[in-house]
């Protein structure tokens, strides 16, 4: 039988509730009993012991808050009587960790697109990207009709549409450009149209120079403010790209090929004892075996960043961690906003009552690994093992962010639920049971069974067959199934 509560860390001095419990019951947490003195909602906590003002909440092990009056032992803790221990900038020291994650032999395989710049594809689309959101239902038309022209030839045609490349200066417009170069770059599309209107701040004669060399085949150009007739014109070029993108057979790839985002949206309380644990072996899984994988949302590590400062390839690194989280920090001050002000209503709702709390679950998702690089927005990575993508948690801006990133696939846990998907396959993963059950067209894997009674180490390995199963296209995601694949790119890159 699953236990009404659950103990995360011996050292909390609360547990979570598994389900909706009433007040009165006794509920039993190993060698500890307690009578609940309130009703506690589903993923909730509860005080394991009398906790006095100002003494702090313990869970994972660290603390995530202070309480704001004496709380009994059995009481209901949350908003009401927790309040965050962050303020301001901090103090940073490196106290590296020795590596707790060591390369291992592994003979499984994916089947990929073997690019001709040796990245590796776990789909052959064709993709359009408008440079400005002036052309976007062009966009949109000339992928359904070559959606329909290409079938069987390729997986599928997608416009990315966005409302940015206009209007913008400075920083603001060289991140979109970043974003929009590392969709093109992207190893999934066997074929690119970038569509231009062509009196944009970002046309071509400024964007294209930004892309470097690429190979004509792969990538075309269209400034639709030069040709009499656009449709006839795109039509024209997406049958060239779909016919060169249907060379290209899925080929056995090594897992090292593989880099993988990491993102969570919606989250609640089972969030970081279920599905980021589980993507945390993920993470761990494929950095062993040569592979790369990306965790971002930076304001989603404030209260838990030393975890992942100390966990630093070298102090170069460490000290880029440390820039990343203080410029973030500064990008909130300098707009007058709190630098704590999350968790966001649905996460409260969910049982989450801190940052600290939510961050300490959210870096589960980025397992044990050193951490081998830390990267601006928009920058591809460029290094095998985990890296650190600067970016905020927004869901759509973060996915888009890890997409351009160079990520083939991207795992997004919640608690909440959620149906939009990144441009990549977005494999999305339930903390709990109930939200599985409820939203099977929006979820594509259960990590809930952890509470029911199955191990981490068992669902880890059912997950770990599912993403080969999807990188290798015998699966589709929901969000695939469903057409979910958006874009959203972040306004405001000035510190980024």
């Amino acid at each position: 039988m699953k236990p009404a509560l659950i103990l995360i860390s011996t050292q909390d001095n609360v547990a979570v509730a598994t389900q909706d419990l009433k007040a009165g019951e006794v509920c039993h947490v190993g060698d500890i009993s307690v009578q609940l003195r309130q009703d506690i909602p589903f993923g909730h906590k509860v005080a394991l012991k009398d906790i006095a003002a100002q003494e702090n909440i313990i869970k994972y092990g660290m603390p995530i808050g202070h309480a704001t009056q004496a709380i009994s032992s059995g009481e209901h803790i949350h908003t009401h009587n927790l309040k965050t221990n962050l303020s301001g900038l901090l103090e940073y020291n490196y106290e590296k960790q020795p590596n707790a994650v060591l390369p291992v032999e592994d003979t499984r395989t994916f089947w990929g697109y073997k690019r001709k710049d040796g990245s590796v594809g776990v789909r052959n689309e064709i993709w359009i990207i408008p440079t400005v959101g002036c052309v976007n239902t062009t966009a949109q038309i000339l992928a359904k009709q070559a959606a329909r022209e290409l079938a069987g030839k390729v997986d599928g045609v997608f416009a990315f549409t966005h409302d940015k490349g206009c209007s913008q200066l400075g920083d603001d417009q060289a991140y979109t450009q970043q974003i929009l170069k590392g969709l093109i770059q992207h190893p999934n599309a066997g074929g690119v149209l970038v569509l231009s209107l062509g009196c944009e701040n970002n046309n071509l004669g400024v964007f294209q120079p930004l892309l470097g060399e690429v190979d004509p085949k792969r990538v075309k150009f269209l400034v639709t403010q030069n040709v009499s007739n656009e449709y006839e014109e795109g039509m024209a070029l997406l049958r060239e790209l779909g016919e060169s993108a249907a060379e290209y057979k899925r080929e056995e790839c090594p897992l090292s090929a593989l880099t993988i985002g990491f993102k969570c949206g919606g989250s609640d309380a089972f969030s970081g004892i279920t599905a980021n644990p589980l993507c945390g072996r993920v993470n761990d899984w494929l950095v062993a075996r040569g592979g790369s994988t990306i965790l971002t949302e930076v304001p989603e590590m404030f209260g838990a960043e030393t975890l992942l400062m100390n966990r630093a390839h070298d102090e170069e690194t460490f000290h880029k961690i440390v820039d990343m989280i203080n410029n973030f920090k500064n990008y909130f001050t300098r707009y007058h906003q709190t630098i704590y002000e999350n968790p966001s209503p649905g996460n409260k709702k969910g049982g989450i009552s801190t940052l600290e709390e939510k961050s300490l679950g959210c870096t589960q998702k980025g397992g044990q690994s050193e951490v081998a690089d830390v990267l601006a927005f928009g920058s591809r990575v460029q290094k095998h093992g985990l890296n650190l993508l600067t970016g905020p948690g927004n869901d759509l801006v973060s996915t888009t962010n890890l997409t351009a990133a160079g990520a083939q696939m991207i795992l997004f846990t919640t608690g909440r639920g959620n149906p939009f998907g990144a441009p990549v396959p977005t494999i999305k993963i339930a903390s709990n049971t109930p939200l599985f059950e409820n939203k099977k067209h929006w979820i594509d894997f259960n990590a809930g069974r952890v509470l029911d009674g199955a191990g981490l180490d068992q669902t880890a390995e059912e997950l770990f067959a599912f993403l080969l199963d999807v990188a290798s296209g015998r699966i589709q995601t929901k969000n695939e199934e469903y057409g979910y694949k958006e874009i959203s790119i972040f306004k405001d890159g000035v510190i980024l």
